[in-house]
């Protein structure tokens, strides 16, 4: 701040200098209860966001939640199946980490420890053809929406996404969800982004009911990437591709593509077709 040095009443200089001197611890004092007070909201800010998650490292919760999860697995999901819910060998890990990952405990990162997974950063599952991966997504957002969990996602079709892009000629629904154009919500922060699960990717890439399949995925990509990276919010992806296949199907002449898919957690459910 710039005191000003004027002394039109002739006052002393050490009288001066007092002043000056109060002016400025005053001005400290103040910024530093104004700072505090940011730090308390801060704080408090994110305690509110942790309290919705379950605290997975008491035995007991835990065991509660994931019996909740296989009774959601059996009499929800896979009820009109009339098909057990078989944790094998091949999907246990994989099962452990959503677990964990969704109700946003930092266990999840020791589950595959080599692979530096991340709790921040989106999933993208992928395996062969029948494996379980669009199941166990419809799982966990079953089980996000019963529990109220923020981590709650919509699970979409590639073929769902087109068929809107086909009538309302954009894909505002599955990325910013911008509500700008609203009369009453005409603001600079109208856009709500939701997470979304994109199953599928790579399946649907030639021409739906008159789109450009391929680009529009490519669209919904770009998209999702800068709605993680400004919002927090996730788009996750399953598919049967594996991501050297992924960045042949989609490519671009910046390689700003491949680089989106540097950017999720990148898991492998292994084993052979359940259906």
């Amino acid at each position: 701040m710039n005191y000003s040095t004027e002394n039109p009443d002739g006052l002393p200089a050490e009288t001066i200098e007092k002043v000056l001197e109060k002016r400025r611890r005053d001005a400290i004092r103040d910024e530093e209860l104004k700072i505090d007070k940011i730090f308390n909201r801060l704080q408090s800010d994110m305690r509110r966001t942790a309290q919705p998650f379950p605290d997975l490292s008491i035995p007991e919760v835990c065991r509660m939640h994931w019996n909740l999860l296989c009774r959601i697995a059996e009499d929800i999901v896979l009820a009109p199946q009339r098909r057990k819910f078989v944790i094998d060998d091949n999907n246990k890990q994989v099962i452990t980490f959503l677990f964990y990952y969704f109700n946003n405990s930092p266990l999840a990162e020791k589950v595959f420890p080599e692979r530096r997974y991340k709790l921040a950063k989106p999933l993208l599952l992928h395996g062969d053809k029948g494996v379980g991966k669009t199941f166990l997504m419809q799982l966990f957002s079953e089980y996000l929406r019963r529990t109220d969990n923020p981590n709650f996602f919509f699970n979409v079709s590639v073929t769902e996404m087109i068929n809107y892009y086909t009538i309302n000629n954009n894909l505002n629904r599955y990325t910013y969800n911008d509500r700008s154009g609203v009369k009453e919500d005409n603001t600079f922060d109208a856009c709500r982004p939701s997470n979304v699960c994109l199953n599928d990717v790579g399946l649907q890439t030639q021409s739906f009911f008159g789109q450009n399949g391929k680009q529009l995925v490519t669209e919904f990509l770009h998209a999702r990437y800068e709605i993680w990276t400004q919002w927090g919010r996730r788009g996750h992806l399953t598919t049967n591709l594996s991501v050297n296949d992924l960045n042949k199907e989609f490519p671009d002449k910046y390689g700003r593509t491949v680089d989106r898919f540097k950017s999720y957690n990148i898991i492998t459910l292994s084993g052979s077709s359940r259906r």
